[in-house]
């Protein structure tokens, strides 16, 4: 049913409920494999800029490894993964993954933010939800 499924991740606990889901997901159906997109905000915070061998444009090896626990849960399933990191605004980044690499769903984590918070917060679920073209999954 879902082949191409593509997980945001970013390493925190709704990520990890997320990756749960995915991983049950592509158990389903033979021949799944799970895409895992780590997006890192565009400006890197203070630790990194001071790392004197950050190149430009590189993402800091203690920013992937914030991904390290769903990589592992994956790999325990024996499920094909690929990972890709990289910079810019979560929700447009992973939009433009979904819509570009024809997924069969968009597997994210929410936080269960309330309409007030969304309004004034934003919400990456939430503009994925309305702009990928395929099905997205939100794990509360």
């Amino acid at each position: 049913m879902f082949k191409r499924i593509l997980l945001a991740g970013d390493g925190s606990a709704h990520s990890l409920r997320a990756c749960e889901k995915a991983v049950y997901l592509a158990k389903q159906t033979e021949g799944s494999s799970i895409t895992l997109i780590h997006v890192v905000d565009d400006i890197p915070s203070r630790s990194d800029v001071m790392d004197e061998e950050m190149k430009l444009r590189d993402i800091p090896d203690h920013r992937k490894q914030r991904v390290f626990p769903l990589q592992e849960m994956i790999h325990k399933e024996t499920i094909p993964l690929t990972v890709k990191h990289t910079f810019g605004d979560p929700g447009p980044t992973i939009v433009r993954e979904a819509n570009d690499g024809n997924y069969d769903v968009v597997v994210i984590g929410s936080r269960g933010l309330n309409q007030f918070q969304q309004m004034v917060l934003g919400s990456v679920s939430h503009k994925v939800a309305k702009r990928a073209s395929c099905p997205v999954l939100l794990v509360k």
